[in-house]
């Protein structure tokens, strides 16, 4: 007796329902809410770089006279600030003591 007479190939399943992509989201909507993130995130990143950027020029030409000489311009929030400790100043080299009365950052040991 042949087999496939006697035990007949059943037919595939039926196709699962459909079932939504992307959390419930169709593949236009996650397109848009992806490509909408990628260029607030853009923006974002441009606005942090340039604000960087711009905070760390040197001061703008505005500031200097016309007669050429250019004026102190004030210091800014994050300038160095010497160590005047009676113990941390017994260490420093005459070199490094000068750089910081001058307000300069020490690049001498």
């Amino acid at each position: 007796m042949d087999t496939d007479t006697q035990y007949p190939i059943a037919p595939p399943p039926p196709p699962p329902a459909h079932q939504p992509r992307f959390g419930g989201m169709r593949r236009r909507a996650a397109l848009a809410a992806t490509a909408a993130g990628l260029m607030g995130g853009a923006f974002a990143g441009g606005f942090i770089v340039t604000h960087a950027a711009t905070t760390a020029a040197t001061p703008s030409a505005s500031a200097s006279t016309g007669t050429g000489a250019t004026t102190p311009a004030a210091p800014a929030a994050g300038t160095f600030h010497s160590n005047e400790n009676a113990t941390h100043e017994a260490g420093e080299s005459a070199a490094r003591e000068a750089q910081e009365n001058a307000g300069q950052m020490p690049t001498v040991p």
